[in-house]
């Protein structure tokens, strides 16, 4: 499966309302992966216009929000420029992790699905 790359201007919340889910609805072997996952998994960027947002997950696809939600079964937290390279595929989610640019809480197997996600 190729990975979609959203444009490097985009504004956390066009990617969070529109472009995310919309690049998950229109790929049908992404949304097989998903399985039976359900869940809520906040993001919070970090600096210069950044925020926070959220991402509901279930079998049906992705469904972004701006703010926080009632609850999260996943905290994502970092840098805007850190989620930035990551969407531009010029760090690996794995390297962040390891450099600490990413912090992680709640239910950390969702950590590894996001991939399925984000791509």
């Amino acid at each position: 499966m190729s990975r979609a790359v959203p444009p490097a201007d985009i504004a956390p919340e066009e990617f969070f309302t529109r472009w995310l889910p919309s690049v998950v609805a229109a790929d049908a072997e992404r949304r097989a992966q998903l399985g039976d996952t359900a869940a809520i998994l906040a993001f919070e960027l970090e600096g210069e216009g950044g925020g926070v947002f959220h991402v509901h997950v279930d079998c049906s696809g992705v469904r972004g929000a701006v703010g926080e939600p009632l609850r999260a079964d996943l905290r994502v937290r970092l840098e805007l420029a850190t989620w930035r390279a990551l969407n531009a595929g010029t760090l690996s989610a794995p390297r962040a992790f390891l450099q600490r640019k990413v912090h992680l809480s709640g239910n950390l197997v969702l950590a590894v699905k996001l991939h399925l996600i984000l791509g």
